[in-house]
């Protein structure tokens, strides 16, 4: 019975603190804050939100969520708030860079707020390795092939572990991971002041869409996930699906390549263009290609980063034809310029602090896979999503996709039980902004309606 007691006890404690009433009698909350928006520039605004660092302690440490809103132009529904995925992403960055990554018409109707997730940006941003330290982790050979170069791999990650935690506290690595930022995005809907949550997010905001909505279903109020990883999946089982989506992609960028002037590849088949990609990784992994911007090396990892990045999109692969011919004639620099662009490298030398969050985020939340050294323990979430009793969830996948292929799309749309799978028939990553203009009519009207799709709006054999 004494248990009993206590499990009840601990419901309602944490009812109250859901709700806000706990700061009644005088225990700590979140819930209730309304953040002190100020102008920063551009017709922006920005603000902070106060967050425990662990939900667990709710009267313990405390971190800001910075955050930028654009308020809308006619007549206001509410808040949409925007994830742009990575992990490790700022969307407060990416926001401010292009407004336009949302229509006119949801502008209009919709405050468009984003925010950097904890640990990334300005939100009690992890912190690593300094620019040489960061230059030459890019550089390190991923793929060993002898005992030296598995030896140096092992050295990089026990030096890269005990960097962050110097950098960054264990504290705070310990709870950096995806089931903190979606408790932190419904305390975020709550200090909007909206009763329930409207949400996009892209590639990895979806998953932590899909983590809201298993914590919150009933707090949603539209949701599209576009880009879908699969929450069933394990670190190392989403590292194989997108190995394959690439090679999806990469089948498609090289047949494009061979209908084009430019082409560097001289015989037009998908196994001679890859014999001689292979060759190409093979050469930079015995010496690396010149680069005529700076002083750094062009290595097998570099040249693998910088195809990588172009095939993302579609609008890439006119700059990929280039790099490449010019790397089969020894000369990296535009694939340095590219994997630069994917690791957060800025023109000045200095990193973002992305691909260090993204580690960060990717060992909490999958602690089995990229992470022997980590210096703290993570909590892997690998479990079905059902969601149940939330609104219609639309799942937004495209057929070519390289970094969340269309498969997990399906198995999101099928698993959530009032999901709704909307079909891009396409290349690159995402099909919100940029990927098709029948996604964009579609999301759309689902955000300012709340009416899902049809089965099919945008591509004939869509099943969910």
């Amino acid at each position: 019975m004494r248990r009993s007691i206590l499990v009840i006890s601990a419901a309602i404690a944490a009812l109250l603190a859901m709700t806000g009433l706990a700061s009644a009698a005088g225990a700590p909350t979140s819930y209730g804050q309304r953040p002190a928006w100020t102008s920063c520039g551009g017709g922006f605004q920005c603000a902070t939100l106060r967050v425990p660092l662990d939900y667990a302690k709710p009267g313990g440490r405390q971190i800001k969520i910075s955050m930028i809103r654009l308020p809308a132009t006619g007549r206001r529904i509410g808040s949409v708030v925007l994830n742009f995925g990575g992990p490790g992403a700022s969307g407060v960055d990416l926001l401010r860079a292009d407004r336009t990554v949302l229509s006119a018409a949801l502008r209009q109707r919709f405050d468009v707020v984003s925010f950097d997730p904890r640990g990334v940006g300005r939100s009690a941003p992890v912190r690593c390795l300094g620019t040489l330290g960061m230059d030459a982790y890019h550089a390190a050979d991923e793929t060993p092939d002898d005992r030296r170069e598995r030896a140096t791999l092992k050295a990089w990650g026990k030096a890269l572990a005990k960097s962050c935690a110097a950098g960054s506290g264990k504290e705070l690595l310990r709870h950096v991971g995806t089931y903190e930022a979606a408790r932190d995005l419904d305390v975020m809907r709550s200090a909007l002041g909206d009763a329930r949550l409207t949400y996009l997010g892209w590639s990895y905001g979806t998953y932590l869409g899909a983590r809201y909505a298993d914590l919150y279903p009933r707090r949603i109020r539209a949701m599209v996930l576009d880009g879908a990883e699969d929450p069933r999946q394990t670190g190392a089982e989403f590292q194989r699906s997108q190995a394959q989506g690439f090679q999806v992609a990469m089948n498609a960028f090289l047949r494009d390549c061979f209908t084009r002037a430019d082409c560097p590849f001289r015989k037009h088949t998908l196994s001679a263009a890859g014999k001689r990609l292979d060759a190409l990784l093979r050469r930079a992994d015995r010496a690396p290609l010149r680069n005529t911007m700076d002083g750094r090396q062009v290595t097998e990892s570099i040249v693998r980063t910088g195809v990588m990045a172009a095939l993302y999109s579609a609008d890439s692969w006119k700059y990929l034809r280039g790099a490449l011919a010019m790397a089969f004639k020894g000369d990296g620099t535009a694939l340095l310029v590219l994997a630069d662009f994917y690791n957060g490298r800025r023109q000045d030398g200095t990193y973002t602090n992305e691909s260090m969050a993204r580690l960060a985020i990717s060992c909490a939340d999958h602690p089995e896979t990229p992470c022997p050294y980590w210096p703290v323990k993570g909590r892997p979430f690998t479990k079905k999503v059902t969601a149940p009793g939330s609104p219609p969830i639309v799942v937004v996948g495209t057929t070519r996709d390289p970094a969340t292929p269309y498969a997990l799309a399906r198995s999101l749309a099928a698993q959530l039980a009032n999901g709704v799978l909307l079909t891009n028939d396409g290349d690159g990553h995402t099909a919100y902004h940029g990927g098709s203009s029948c996604v964009e009519r579609q999301v759309d009207r689902y955000l300012i309606t709340v009416r899902a799709p049809a089965r099919g709006a945008c591509h004939a054999s869509a099943k969910a």
